[in-house]
C-alpha cells in the first residue's frame, strides 16, 4: 500500500471513529455524496480538500500523519501485569514517562540522577515491553500509539490516585502557569456524552501541541499536567441532606 493510500484509509478509520459518514464530508467540501465516495475509492485527495475534512474532524494534518505512521503495530495500551511492573519499580516509571513524554537519553541522565548504565538497564526493559525500540547510539524510537492509555482502573492509575493525586492538588493555582476551574450544573446522559467528546478533543489538541513543541530544547519545556475528568455525581455531605424519598429514586 502507498503512503497516500495509506493516508486515506487512517482518514476513513479517523471519520468511523467520530461517527462521520460520507454524507458530512460531502457537505463539508460542497460535493455531492457520490463524488465523495469515488474520491475515497480512487484514493484522490487534493490537499485542501484533505485540510478541509481535518480542519472538521479537529484534527491536526500533522496528526493525521502521525497516526498513519503510527499504525496498527503501535501499541496502545499495556497489560495489567506491565503495568504493575513498572509501578513496583520507581526508576522504571520514572524513565516510561520520560520517554513517553520524548526525552532523549541524554536528558534523561543529565536531568535526573541515573547513570549510564542505569538508564540503559531500564530503557532495554522497556523495549521488551515494547514501548520502545532502543538504537544504536542510544536512540529512542517510541513504539507507542497516539491514542497510548494506561489501563482504566490499572495499576498505574491506581497509581496516580493513592499517590500523585493529592500532591497535584496542594496548591493554591494562582501562578502564571497553573489554573484551576471547578464547574458544576445539571446535564442529561446526551448531554454527558457531548461533554466527555469535548474532553476527548481537548486531549487531543493537547497531545498536538505537544507533539508541536517537541523540537524545541529540553530547558525551554516543563512538566506538564492536565486533569480532565467529569462524573454524575454530587459531595457526599449533600448526599446527607437528600430526602428519603428523593434519595431512592
Amino acid at each position: 500500500m502507498s503512503q497516500a493510500e495509506s493516508l486515506i484509509e487512517t482518514l476513513k478509520s479517523q471519520l468511523r471513529a467520530q461517527g462521520k459518514t460520507y454524507a458530512d464530508v460531502a457537505r463539508w467540501l460542497a460535493l455531492s455524496e457520490a463524488s465523495v465516495k469515488r474520491l475515497f475509492a480512487e484514493k484522490h485527495f487534493t490537499l485542501a480538500r484533505l485540510e478541509c475534512i481535518c480542519d472538521q474532524l479537529n484534527l491536526e494534518f500533522a496528526e493525521l500523519v502521525q497516526t498513519m505512521q503510527a499504525g496498527e503495530q503501535r501499541l496502545q495500551e499495556l497489560t495489567q501485569a506491565q503495568e504493575q511492573s513498572i509501578v513496583d519499580d520507581h526508576e522504571l516509571f520514572l524513565v516510561a514517562v520520560c520517554v513517553i513524554n520524548g526525552y532523549s537519553f541524554d536528558e534523561i541522565h543529565h536531568q535526573y540522577q541515573l547513570s549510564e548504565a542505569e538508564c540503559i538497564q531500564q530503557l532495554l526493559k522497556l523495549e521488551r515491553l515494547k514501548l520502545i525500540e532502543l538504537l544504536p547510539g542510544n536512540r529512542i524510537r517510541r513504539r507507542v500509539a497516539a491514542n497510548f492509555r494506561w489501563q482504566a482502573d490499572g495499576p498505574i492509575q491506581r497509581f496516580f490516585q493513592q499517590h500523585i493525586a493529592n500532591e497535584f492538588f496542594r496548591s493554591r493555582f494562582d501562578s502564571d502557569s497553573e489554573k484551576l476551574v471547578v464547574l458544576n450544573g445539571l446535564l442529561s446522559p446526551a448531554g454527558n456524552a457531548e461533554w466527555q467528546q469535548t474532553m476527548q478533543r481537548l486531549a487531543k489538541e493537547f497531545h498536538a501541541l505537544c507533539e508541536r513543541e517537541s523540537g524545541l530544547p529540553i530547558h525551554q519545556r516543563f512538566g506538564t499536567t492536565s486533569v480532565l475528568a467529569v462524573r454524575q455525581w454530587q459531595y457526599g455531605l449533600f448526599q446527607d441532606y437528600k430526602r428519603e424519598a428523593e434519595a431512592k429514586s
